[in-house]
C-alpha cells in the first residue's frame, strides 16, 4: 500500500511515516500543502493522511484537488479539533475518514488499512494461489500449511502479485506500490526481491516472469 502523509509538524509526520513503514506500507511525506499537492499529482497513492491546517495550500483546498482529479484515493483527515462540528465539516468536504489529534497510533493504522482496502477493488481477507496463503491483516504467509518468513518488501511484492489474480504486474508498478519515493527507478531491487521471494516460496514455482512486461502468479496456481 502506498501512503502519503501531509503534515506540517515535522516530528509528528516523521513518526507517522516510521510507524506506517513498520507495518509494511510504502510512505512518502510532505510538510506543507503545496508539496503534498505536487507529490499527489505525480504519484498514485492508495491513502493520503492529510492534516487540515496546513501552510501553503490549506488541507481543505488540497482535499478538493484530490477529489477533482478523479483518482481512487482515500483521505484520512487529521485535525487538532475534536468537536463534532469540525468532524462533520471535514467529512462533508469529501474526506473518507477523520481522526482528531492526539490519537492512538494503532487506531491510525487500522483506519489507514481500512481505507486502503476501499481504494482498490475488494480483495478476499486471505489471498490464495495454489497452496500458498497470504493473510494481509496478520501479515503471514504459509505454503502447504508451513509458515514462510518474508521481509516487509518480499511480503509486499507477493501481496501485490496475488491481488492481481494472474494479471501481469510490471516492475515499475511493483516499485511504485511497495517502495517509496526514495527508491531508485533504475535499481535492480525488484528483480532481486522477486528472486529471493521465489527461493523462499520453493517449488513448484509460483511467480512467472513475462519477458518485457513484468511478473504474474503462475497460471498453474490459480488464485
Amino acid at each position: 500500500m502506498r501512503v502519503l502523509v501531509v503534515e506540517d509538524e515535522q516530528r509528528l509526520a516523521d513518526a507517522i511515516a516510521r510507524g506506517l513503514r513498520s507495518e509494511g506500507m510504502a510512505v512518502d511525506v510532505a510538510y506543507d500543502g503545496n508539496e503534498g499537492h505536487e507529490k499527489a499529482t505525480f504519484t498514485r497513492y492508495d491513502v493520503v493522511v492529510l492534516d487540515r491546517d496546513l501552510p501553503g495550500m490549506h488541507g481543505d483546498e488540497l482535499l478538493g484537488e484530490l477529489i477533482s482529479a478523479g483518482d481512487i484515493v482515500r483521505v484520512l483527515m487529521l485535525t487538532a479539533s475534536s468537536g463534532i462540528d469540525a468532524r462533520v465539516e471535514g467529512l462533508s468536504l469529501g474526506a473518507d475518514d477523520y481522526l482528531a489529534k492526539p490519537f492512538a497510533f494503532p487506531e491510525l493504522v487500522a483506519r489507514v488499512r481500512a481505507l486502503g482496502r476501499r481504494a482498490t477493488p475488494a480483495a478476499p481477507p486471505v489471498l490464495r494461489a495454489g497452496d500458498v496463503e497470504l493473510d494481509p491483516a496478520r501479515r503471514t504467509v504459509t505454503r502447504a500449511g508451513t509458515t514462510v518468513e518474508l521481509t516487509r518488501k518480499e511480503f509486499g511484492v507477493l501481496e501485490v502479485l496475488m491481488s492481481a489474480s494472474g494479471t501481469v504486474v510490471s516492475s515499475e508498478e511493483l516499485l511504485e506500490r511497495v517502495w517509496d519515493e526514495n527508491a531508485d527507478p533504475f535499481t535492480t531491487t525488484v528483480r532481486v526481491t522477486v528472486m529471493t521471494l521465489r527461493r523462499k516460496l520453493g517449488e513448484p514455482g509460483l511467480i512467472d516472469t513475462v519477458v518485457g512486461a513484468g511478473y504474474r502468479v503462475s497460471a498453474d496456481a490459480p488464485a
